[in-house]
């Protein structure tokens, strides 16, 4: 008997940087694919009526990560375009830069949706502050894994 176990797993990559482009702070974190996210990658699968994932957001929540989510607690000004999406084998990442002026002040939240607003979000994870200041520029690359055990 077949006992395919398929598992998400997201990680994400935080670089901060201040004016002059010196790294001030690096961060690697864990995430959660919400329910929202699963019925998403479902309906892509029977079809392409949802968008593709297409922006990130950052916010200053600092509610835990929990499955029935579907937006950040606290968004910090707008979501971002993606810079760029990359899939390749059973990964995908998604890339974006919050530039001076973007989403500053205390960072403790991100989001990946399929639109700049009322979207439906892929994943949502929730992390120790990240003071960006608003001369400070922030990369944010987030990496989805499927594994089956």
């Amino acid at each position: 008997m077949l006992n395919d176990k398929l598992k998400l797993r997201g990680d994400v990559a935080i670089v901060l940087k201040d004016k002059n482009g010196n790294v001030k702070e690096k961060r690697e974190i864990n995430n959660l694919v919400v329910s929202s996210g699963l019925e998403y990658i479902c309906s892509r699968m029977a079809g392409t009526s949802a968008g593709v994932m297409s922006h990130m957001g950052l916010g200053s929540g600092t509610t835990a990560a929990s499955a029935g989510q579907t937006d950040l607690v606290s968004i910090l000004g707008s979501r971002e375009a993606l810079d760029s999406t990359n899939a390749s084998s059973n990964t995908i990442t998604y890339q974006s830069s919050f530039e001076a002026g973007d989403a500053t002040g205390a960072v403790t939240e991100a989001g990946i949706f399929n639109g700049s607003s009322g979207a439906t979000m892929l994943c949502r994870t929730v992390f120790a502050v990240v003071n960006k200041a608003a001369d400070d520029t922030m990369s944010v690359t987030w990496t989805i894994t499927l594994t089956a055990s």
